[in-house]
Formats: C-alpha cells, structure tokens, sequence
C-alpha cells in the first residue's frame, strides 16, 4: 500500500494549509483508493502557525487582546502542556488593521505581548512565538509593556504605543517584567536577518509595506535607533545589529535583547511541533506546497523545509502550487523531484482562486499516477474525469 504524507502551507488569500491537503488528498484517493494518506499542516512561522499546531494536536485556546491600532480582537493561542504557540500576525498582524488602513507611526506590538501574558497565567513555561506579518515598527515595545515593562518620559509618564513615540522615551524600568518572565523560555520563528536599524533595518526594509513614506521611515529608523539606546544602557548589551533584530518592525530585537529569546528558522520549529520526522517515517512520497513557489520559497519557507527533512530520510518530494517562477534545475536543487502548479491545468488566475479546491484534487490525480507504484495507479486516460 503506498504512504503519502501531505505537508502543506497555506494559499494565501485562497485555501488554508487543511485545505490544501485534503484536496489533494481526495485526488490522490481518487487514482489509489487504498492509499494511506496522512495530511500535516504546516506553516513557517507566519499566519498558520497557530493552525497548523491544533491541527497537530494542540487546543486552540482563545484570548481577546488588543489589535494593532487598539481595537480588541478575538485571537487565540495553540496549547499542549507547557508549551503555548502564539502567532504574532493573526494579533498585531496587517490582517487586524481595521479596514486595511495602515497605521505605520502608532501601530503597536501590545497585543502580542497580552497573549503571551495570558499563555504564562494559564502555565505554560515555553513559548513559541512566530512573528511574522506584523502591521507595526514600534521595536516590540508595546509587547514588551503587555509583559510588565514600563517605558517612561522624561517626566515619568508613559509614553504612548507605536514607533513614533519612541523618541520621547528616557527610561525602562523591566523589574516587573523579569518577575513575570522568571523560568519562562521564548523561541522566536524568525526567517531575515535584518538588524534593527539602518539601511537594512526594520523601518527602512519593512516601514514601507506597512505604509511608512520616506520621512516617517527616517523618523521611525531614529526612533528605533534611541530605543536601542535605552535598551543597552538597561541591561547592559547592545543588540540592535543582531541578525533577526529587525524582524516584525523590531520584535525580534525586543525578543532578544530583553526576553532572553532564542531566534530559530520558522519551519525547523513547526516540524518540530507537528512531530514530522515521526510522521514521514514508512512514506513513499511527501507532497508539500503553497500559493507561489520563487526565490523566496528557497530561503526560509515551508515547502524548503519540507523538502530538506523529507530529503535527509530519503524520501521524495513533489510540490504544489498556484503558480511557480522557479526553474528546473532550481527546483531540483531544493530537492524537489516535480511541481505541479494550477495555472498549468487552468491560465485563468481568477479560477485558481475560486476554484482551487477542484483544481488540486486534478493534481493530486496527476501525481499520485506519475509518482507512487506504477502497479496502484489508474490509467492516465482516467485523470480527467476527477470530480468537481
């Protein structure tokens, strides 16, 4: 009987990590009805993280917490033990600005910072943090106040969320913050290598996604660059040049130069968390994807990391995908041994979103026929009639 496991991202914008694996799951069953076929969602680090753990076995555990730019939402953490998994975008992320309207001066990490304080209170002792997506440049500050932090002015007030306020900071008093944090081990997901600030930081690299223009990247890179400041006189290490620092406008750097954090590549930490190496053991083929395969899939994404685990046990690979702009030779160097993509069945790029469902149970025919025992497969004549 052929084993195929199926480890997926999302589509963004158009199909879950599930999603994505139960249709091609149907298709594969629909050419090998015995197959035994097992669906791990995976995620990066990103927005699915948190999914991609409850679908592994953890509770989603609700929390409502403050938004980027101070309106509550309903968000929640993946709990198992100990262990909380907190994703920082689907909080503090660009998806909760409210009606997509950028905030780039004021949006604030606090939110983030509320649902790792309410992990700690329920007793978790391990936090996995993913970070990507983040809708704010404020250094991580406002999680860091969430946690106990108080980051007051000259005259002693607080000074307010966002990066902007940055510069009106003139201390940080973290006692309450290093009493709530005491035998509590952070692990960031983190996938650039950007330092906090300068050319390559935070705001000049990510300001602008976040709808900075060109003197409010300048004034959000000065706030930063005094906030690093005061974080070095605090505890004593300069870290605003490390890599990671300027992940999630500065929560990275927030991570470890004051939580003590550990940054770790995104996808290492997922298959970890979703048990994956126990997962791929006996399969025959490992199917692996998300809604653009480029270069940037090569340098940190999921169907990258699949590959490399599922490749250091031997296993082969195949990915799916709404569109891939990599060559042959690039693919196979990643350990991919054949890509399937919707727009080579279906041009019409607005299909591949309606109808992606459709569209990958035909791929995952496709594959099934062209990659497990010949002896198990359907005759190719029968791939077109997959049902719809």
């Amino acid at each position: 009987m052929a084993r195929v496991l199926i480890a997926s991202d999302k589509f963004k914008g158009s199909m879950t990590a599930a999603e994505v694996g139960a249709a091609v799951a149907a298709g594969i069953r629909h050419v090998l009805p015995n197959a035994d076929v097992s669906v791990v969602p995976v995620a990066d680090g990103g927005d699915g993280t948190v999914a991609a753990a409850v679908a592994a076995g953890f509770v989603a555990i609700p929390v409502r917490a403050t938004g980027p730019t101070g309106e509550p939402v309903e968000t929640s953490y993946a709990r198992r033990g100990e262990i909380a998994v907190v994703e920082l975008a689907d909080v503090s992320g660009l998806v909760r600005l409210p009606g997509g309207e950028f905030a780039p001066m004021t949006a604030t990490s606090r939110g983030t910072g509320e649902v790792i304080d309410a992990a700690i209170t329920a007793g978790c002792r391990r936090v996995v943090l993913g970070i990507g997506g983040s809708a704010s440049t404020d250094g991580g500050a406002g999680l860091l106040r969430a946690l106990g932090a108080r980051l007051l002015d000259a005259e002693g007030a607080d000074i307010g969320d966002g990066g902007a306020a940055l510069d009106r900071l003139d201390t940080i008093d973290l006692a309450a913050l290093r009493e709530r944090l005491a035998g509590v081990e952070i692990t960031v997901a983190c996938d650039v290598d950007n330092p906090l600030t300068g050319p390559h930081g935070a705001a000049a690299v990510y300001g602008p996604q976040k709808g900075a223009d060109g003197a409010q990247v300048a004034a959000l890179d000065a706030a930063l660059t005094h906030w690093a400041d005061v974080i070095a006189e605090a505890t004593g290490n300069d870290l605003r040049d490390r890599a990671g620092a300027g992940a999630a406008g500065g929560v990275g750097f927030a991570a470890v130069a004051v939580l003590g954090a550990t940054l770790r590549p995104g996808i290492e930490l997922v298959l970890e968390l979703v048990d994956f190496g126990a997962q791929l053991a006996g399969a025959d083929l490992v199917v692996t994807g998300e809604g653009m395969l480029d270069e940037q899939t090569l340098y940190g994404k999921a169907p990258a990391g699949v590959a490399a685990a599922a490749g250091e046990a031997d296993v082969p690979v195949v990915a799916v995908c709404g569109r891939n702009t990599l060559t042959a030779k690039r693919l196979r160097t990643a350990g991919f041994t054949a890509v399937y993509s919707l727009t080579e069945i279906e041009p019409d790029v607005r299909r591949c979103f309606t109808d992606g469902a459709v569209l990958l149970r035909r791929l995952g025919a496709r594959l099934a026929a062209e990659h497990l025992p010949p002896e198990f497969a359907a005759a190719p004549s029968e791939l077109d009639s997959q049902p719809g």
